[in-house]
């Protein structure tokens, strides 16, 4: 799932996704209690006789495997597909062990209209998991969803593990929480960058590869070397992959604004089509698309598509807001094979005269990529809570990781929670990568700082020939070159409000100007075309929008400031 993990991508979403998960893992011997491993909450008042009952009672908490727990499951992104419940060893012990059992509603790859249809008809799934914002206010204000505050202090891993600032900035404007968040942070993380085929660069003579210049004759060279390869790989560019990259390169301090089609002026939003940065990365990308020099699909293409290229080794340049989850995978098929192939990742590629260490090829933020809600149509929403405070915490994310007990890891380090990897986490690299790349999509409230101490802990312990690829990577480039974005979250207005009218709208503008700039025969062209966009974009009322995004932005600022 993209963290997409994941961690699929920061994409401009509308709809929700609703996510009915149920899962457990006793690992390295948890108990059956809803807080995992994590420190126990008392139940009753051992300890305290002499007391009134009454005060000294702690509140009963729900019990994970006590009984069986069923609750429906709904992905609102068109791309998802959650994975058969039960179906795999991982998913098969949590309902065989917590007693969860988890049934998908399908989206049927339109989830606009299947999400409005829900709520028209009042039948609604247990859990919504998508993006933050816009449709969790809708669902909130016609009482569709159930606040979870109740629960935040009764189970400890949310509690322990959110920032106390993310969380203010989840909650809505009736000052409950609704929103369960999915790779929170406290620090800088993600993914996004650039990875390059080792062999293929070393053949070439490994020379300099830094700025958009050199890129551009890198990719040349690889055109006329390796006819059957392609020289640059998108990814999605439909969604953004690739491009945002490239636009990243152009502009220091850049943190991908495409998702609300408008970048940071001083203290107000301006639309992105007049946004010179971006304006010359859309010229650079359509001449190297018109060169053939990037894939000649990439708005067409599946992510398995993709996928197979990059495992075949016939990828020079791949660049991606979640490029190591797919490229850990290629990486360990094709330098199994032989040790000079496979990929490895450059430091963020930049227009020459920009300093190199204020590019971001992708954004972070404390509250993660998206989040889980639970609606009204929940008969235990506390139990669902407590499932969902279980797997975000470290047994739950240990299982998602890296399995159940006894291949990966076996049994526990003194704290409790940090698992005693087995030599399968270095001899099989290629197996844990596979077996990663298919949990991501059951990947819901991730963990982000529990998962990256415990890989960093345990890698920084391996000879670099024997570390997992990813984190590597994470740790050498990925996490240092990330920018944090957190103060523009949530800017999104309501769909049936003016502003949220107007901003469909300009989504439907971006989406067609994105794909016909792409395929301009020349730069003039390509220009045109954004500036077409821009106009287009005002005259349905962009300016309003743009006063809108500009007043969240700020409130933002007070809530991260304390204020």
């Amino acid at each position: 799932m993209k963290k997409r993990g994941t961690r699929l991508n920061w994409l401009m979403a509308v709809g929700l996704v609703l996510v009915l998960f149920v899962a457990g893992c006793s690992g390295g011997g948890g108990g059956n209690n809803g807080g995992g491993d994590a420190a126990k909450t008392p139940t009753g008042n051992e300890g305290n006789a002499g007391t009134n009952q009454a005060e000294s009672a702690e509140p009963q908490l729900y019990e994970l495997g006590k009984e069986s727990l069923d609750f429906t499951f709904y992905g609102n992104y068109d791309w998802y597909t959650m994975p058969k419940w039960g179906a795999d060893e991982t998913t098969a012990w949590v309902k065989d062990n917590k007693k969860v059992n988890i049934t998908e509603i399908p989206n049927g790859g339109n989830t606009v209209q299947k999400l409005n249809t829900m709520i028209a008809s009042g039948d609604l799934p247990d859990v919504i998991w998508g993006e933050r914002g816009a449709d969790v206010e809708r669902l909130r204000e016609a009482g569709l969803l159930v606040p979870l505050d109740d629960y935040i202090d009764k189970y400890p891993n949310l509690k322990q593990w959110l920032d106390p600032k993310a969380m203010n900035m989840l909650r809505s404007s009736d000052g409950k929480l609704y929103q369960f968040p999915n790779w929170y942070t406290n620090r800088p993380n993600g993914n996004a960058g650039w990875v390059v085929n080792k062999k293929i660069y070393a053949e070439l003579g490994s020379p300099k590869l830094e700025t958009t210049e050199d890129l551009y004759a890198y990719l040349k060279q690889v055109k006329e070397k390796y006819p059957d390869v392609v020289p640059m790989e998108t990814d999605l560019a439909s969604e953004g992959h690739g491009l945002d990259q490239i636009y990243s390169a152009f502009k220091e301090d850049n943190l991908s604004f495409t998702r609300y089609f408008a970048v940071p002026s001083g203290d107000t939003m301006t639309s992105i089509y007049k946004d010179e940065a971006y304006r010359e990365s859309v010229v650079y990308a359509a001449k190297l698309f018109r060169e053939k020099l990037i894939t000649q699909d990439a708005m067409t293409q599946t992510r398995d598509q993709v996928q197979e290229k990059l495992m075949n080794g016939k990828v020079a340049v791949y660049a991606s807001s979640n490029p190591t989850l797919y490229a850990m995978q290629a990486h360990a098929a094709l330098s199994q094979k032989d040790p000079d192939a496979g990929y490895f990742m450059v430091w963020p590629i930049h227009k020459e005269g920009l300093d190199k260490n204020k590019i971001y090829p992708g954004t972070y933020n404390m509250l993660g990529w998206n989040a889980a809600v639970i609606t009204t149509s929940a008969k235990n929403p506390e139990a669902i809570f407590a499932f969902l405070d279980w797997w975000t915490g470290p047994e739950g994310m240990r299982l998602q990781m890296w399995g159940v007990e006894g291949e990966f890891w076996q049994g526990l380090e003194a704290d409790g929670v940090t698992p005693k990897f087995t030599e399968n986490y270095t001899k099989n690299k290629e197996k844990l990568a596979d077996y990663q790349a298919k949990m991501d999509p059951v990947m819901w409230v991730g963990n982000t700082v529990y998962v990256d101490d415990i890989k960093g802990k345990f890698e920084a312990t391996l000879p670099e020939n024997e570390r997992n690829w990813s984190t590597y990577w994470q740790y050498e480039i990925t996490w240092k070159t990330q920018g944090d974005a957190t103060e523009f979250i949530n800017l999104n207005p309501l769909p049936d409000t003016e502003e949220g009218i107007t901003f469909q709208s300009a989504k439907d503008i971006w989406q067609k100007a994105r794909a016909q700039a792409l395929y301009a025969k020349s730069d003039e062209e390509a220009l045109a075309i954004l500036d077409k966009a821009h106009d287009d974009t005002m005259s349905i009322g962009f300016q309003k929008l743009l006063d809108y995004y500009s007043k969240r932005w700020h409130e933002n600022l007070e809530i991260i400031q304390g204020n």
